[in-house]
């Protein structure tokens, strides 16, 4: 039976560094303008102790999206050892295109997939490159896509990257900006008949009924600011209650889908979005099974590297393939599942064996 597996993976983590005390000086205000009563140090401490993140990475000034997903490309197609001529699929997962530095536009003219193509010096005009939004689940997206293409007997290697500049989009008036950072994950998939690994089952869904601008763009929180230049905004209380209730369900659908016990079941790399909500979904999801969480299913990056959207989970996984996050491994034969929530709101999840 025709399947797909995961060959090769890479990551570019930028080198700029932001910690929380760097927020301390911010003019934090609240949607309506007005200014909180609590004191910087105290909304950090808060921040932090919610979300989990103690610093995040910013992209050097001279790097855009599309740099970053290039550095992370080359890598995976190094660890896969395969010819970049023999791709047949560059799929790229972002959310604003290159936006450079002290810009106020997303440039996605040409597409960052060609971009790429373009960088990677690719001459086959069959490898056909294009990018792909849907919100933070976009990577995990793109390995789906991949992968129905290669069922599809259309590909049989997919270079999907997920990549984004996210520090350039937020409004530095609006706490949340501490939240999101810069980065880039990629992976090859290439056909495999081995059916002992590779991608055993997968499931996506997209709730727009209400949710659909639970993640939106919206004005500053300064008033004085320019009313036509547009941020990322999030309903995070919404976002959480959200994600808590459906993403453990999400999981659970595919993983019984796939036929593998729940037992089984050796990782979990999630979006990293929030600590406490990637905790709570975990726990919830579990709890489906009437089971406790084993210690250390859960690998967390977002501690160190902030939120990059759909960067998130193949940087994770490169991370720990790579043996780069303490007391996280992956053996032949562990089983897997990987999963993303975000704007859409969008939901999905892989069940994978290594």
């Amino acid at each position: 039976m025709i399947s797909s597996k995961i060959t090769g993976t890479g990551s570019f983590i930028p080198t700029i560094k932001k910690e929380n005390n760097a927020f301390l000086d911010s003019h934090f205000l609240n949607e309506d303008g007005s200014a909180f009563s609590s004191e910087n140090s105290s909304i950090i401490e808060k921040f932090k102790d919610i979300t989990g993140i103690v610093e995040r990475r910013y992209a050097k000034p001279e790097f855009k999206t599309s740099d970053l997903a290039f550095f992370a490309a080359e890598k995976a197609i190094k660890n896969a050892h395969i010819n970049p001529e023999e791709i047949d699929y560059i799929i790229v997962a972002h959310n604003f295109g290159d936006v450079q530095h002290g810009a106020i536009q997303g440039d996605t003219l040409p597409s960052i997939a060609t971009r790429v193509k373009y960088r990677l010096g690719i001459s086959n005009p069959n490898c056909v490159g294009y990018d792909l939004l849907f919100g933070c689940p976009g990577w995990i997206e793109g390995v789906i896509q991949a992968q129905a293409f290669i069922k599809a007997g259309i590909a049989t290697k997919c270079l999907v990257i997920g990549a984004e500049t996210l520090s350039r989009v937020v409004d530095k008036h609006d706490r949340d900006s501490m939240i999101y950072s810069d980065g880039a994950g990629a992976c090859i998939v290439e056909k495999t008949t081995d059916d002992s690994t590779g991608i055993i089952s997968h499931a996506s869904q997209t709730f727009a009924k209400d949710e659909a601008y639970f993640l939106h763009f919206g004005k500053s929180f300064n008033t004085n600011e320019d009313k036509n230049i547009r941020y990322i905004k999030m309903y995070g209380r919404k976002i959480y209650e959200f994600a808590i209730t459906n993403v453990p369900a999400a999981m659970q659908s595919v993983l019984d889908k796939s036929g593998i016990d729940i037992k089984d079941v050796k990782k979990i790399f999630i979006h990293q979005a929030n600590e406490k909500m990637d905790e709570a979904i975990i726990k919830r999801f579990y709890r489906r099974y009437k089971m406790k969480a084993p210690e250390g299913v859960m690998p967390m990056s977002i501690h160190k590297l902030g939120n990059s959207s759909v960067a998130t989970v193949p940087t994770l996984l490169d991370l720990v393939l790579n043996g780069k996050i303490e007391n996280q491994e992956v053996q032949k034969g562990d089983v897997a599942i990987l999963a993303s929530v975000g704007a859409g709101m969008n939901i999905n999840a892989i069940v994978y064996r290594f």
